[in-house]
């Protein structure tokens, strides 16, 4: 059997008073993005992309308050990026283009494209750490073309994108990134240095030629005006706080405009987006026509070997008990009887095999209770965690391809993980990056490990079977266990025109 580290992120509680995972050797369970950590085999959800978590806490108000760290984090050290970036990339370019005659130029020109990916993405992962929502980066290299030298040295130089991130780092970016860097400055200043002025006011000298704030909203300055401290202290005061309270506001704004920038000028196109996701729903289409394939010929193999090699047994048995009916009564009601014990054996596999079409309890009672029926079947004992309502219904084909993986791998465990418990842990989970909701089963056991996902093996015709949901099988199983195997199925963005009730 097959297991992987489990990285759900419900975080709900084990509601079906299960024993401590601990007590039986499993893995225990973490609260992780599962886009961010499923060890997979080479594969990715479709159309998902690692993000940071998003921020959880307040909201209003308060909640930009409590993005301050991370966008100050984000502003107050981009100056000197901005500035890194234009100096390296105007020497590397401007040089290139200086040598370009001599064709050692031609290098270095590609060399500052490179350097200002590289710039781009640092910029790109600066967003990301300040709460922002994560941008989609360029495809660099086309599918299915090998990264040969030639096009490495030669690729950027035709690449539109390439020349979008030179004028983002080398312009773009210096130009925004001076006018955020200074705006922020202003602005946290003149709250600081508002609300403290009453504290080093009396410092400044007194003379009648130094304006004051006062002295400029009310004109008394010059040559015998006098200068009104307390007053001065409470208009500066005023003023700091003024900055202090729309601070956030201010930060938000700097943050959206590099966002905003970085969207159009380093994120992918939509025609390329557009382009991958026709080719994830061809692979899928394929994955899908695959599994059904093997399972059509796993099915003929199936009737093959069993009902029909009974029902020959039982043609040959009625013929033998017809000849032998005159002459030899007793013999011929001894083979009736084996008759009939070989038509109840070819009944019960025909209605084993017609589960494994649509099993019955699956289509009348839905997911859950038919995920109870597998486990009450197991040989090994099975600790549920289906924390799913039991009344929810999703579609059909989910619910039929859930059924099948989870019957699948507790087969498994019983036959390969010489394991004594295992767990069976079913719920939905949200991902708000891209507002979807993701089925993930997951099957772990206490057994010896060792399982792989390997072309021709059990858990590759499983992990076709999701492609064709365009859903994700994860596989852990370190030699000695435990194992956990985790089965991603996507709904749609939208799960109450997918979940139903009946």
């Amino acid at each position: 059997m097959t297991n992987d580290t489990l990285n759900s992120t419900t975080g709900a509680s084990d509601t079906t008073g299960s024993p401590n995972s601990a007590t039986l050797g499993f893995v225990q369970p973490t609260s992780k993005p599962a886009d961010a950590g499923l060890t997979t085999s080479g594969q990715t959800p479709s159309g998902q992309t690692p993000a940071h978590p998003s921020d959880t806490g307040p909201s209003g108000y308060l909640g930009l308050w409590a993005r301050i760290p991370r966008e100050l984090g984000f502003l107050l050290p981009t100056l000197l990026i901005v500035i890194a970036s234009l100096t390296v990339l105007v020497t590397l370019f401007s040089t290139g283009l200086s040598l370009v005659a001599v064709f050692v130029g031609l290098f270095i020109v590609v060399a500052a494209l490179y350097a200002a990916r590289g710039f781009g993405v640092v910029e790109l992962t600066r967003l990301r750490w300040a709460g922002q929502p994560v941008i989609t980066q360029p495809q660099w290299t086309p599918r299915g073309e090998p990264a040969t030298p030639l096009r490495a040295i030669l690729g950027p130089l035709v690449s539109g994108h390439y020349w979008l991130y030179l004028l983002h780092g080398m312009i773009v970016n210096f130009i925004v990134g001076v006018v955020s860097w200074s705006i922020t400055i202003v602005w946290m200043f003149g709250a600081l240095g508002g609300l403290t002025y009453w504290t080093w006011s009396w410092s400044l000298p007194d003379n009648t030629e130094s304006v004051g704030l006062f002295g400029l909203v009310t004109g008394s300055f010059g040559p015998g005006s006098t200068q009104n401290l307390a007053a001065e202290n409470v208009l500066n005061a005023a003023l700091g706080l003024a900055f202090l309270l729309t601070l956030p506001f201010v930060t938000r704004g700097m943050v959206l405009m590099h966002q905003g920038i970085a969207r159009v000028m380093l994120g992918a196109w939509s025609s390329e987006v557009l382009q991958r996701e026709v080719a994830d729903l061809s692979a899928s289409r394929g994955a899908a026509v695959s599994a059904e394939d093997q399972s059509l010929r796993r099915l003929e193999r199936d009737i093959h070997d069993g009902p029909q090699q009974r029902l020959v047994r039982l043609q040959m048995d009625l013929a033998s008990a017809e000849r032998r009916l005159d002459d030899d009564p007793d013999a011929a009601r001894q083979l009736l009887v084996e008759a009939r014990e070989q038509a109840r054996d070819t009944l019960e596999e025909l209605r084993a095999l017609s589960r494994g079409l649509v099993p019955p309890i699956l289509q009348d009672r839905g997911l859950i209770v038919a995920l109870e029926s597998l486990a009450a079947r197991s040989t090994v004992p099975v600790h549920r965690e289906l924390q799913v309502d039991r009344d929810l219904r999703l579609p059909s084909e989910i619910e039929r391809s859930a059924y099948f993986i989870a019957a699948e791998l507790l087969t498994n465990v019983a036959k390969h993980a010489d394991a004594t418990s295992l767990r069976l842990r079913l719920e939905l989970r949200r991902v708000p990056e891209d507002d979807s909701t993701w089925l993930d089963l997951w099957v772990i056991d206490n057994g010896h490990g060792g399982a792989v996902l390997r072309e021709g093996h059990g858990l590759a015709g499983l992990d076709e079977r999701l492609k064709g949901l365009r859903g994700v099988l994860s596989v852990r199983s370190p030699h000695g266990g435990p194992t956990a195997v985790g089965a991603h199925i996507p709904l749609v963005s939208d799960p109450g025109s997918s979940l139903t009730r009946p």
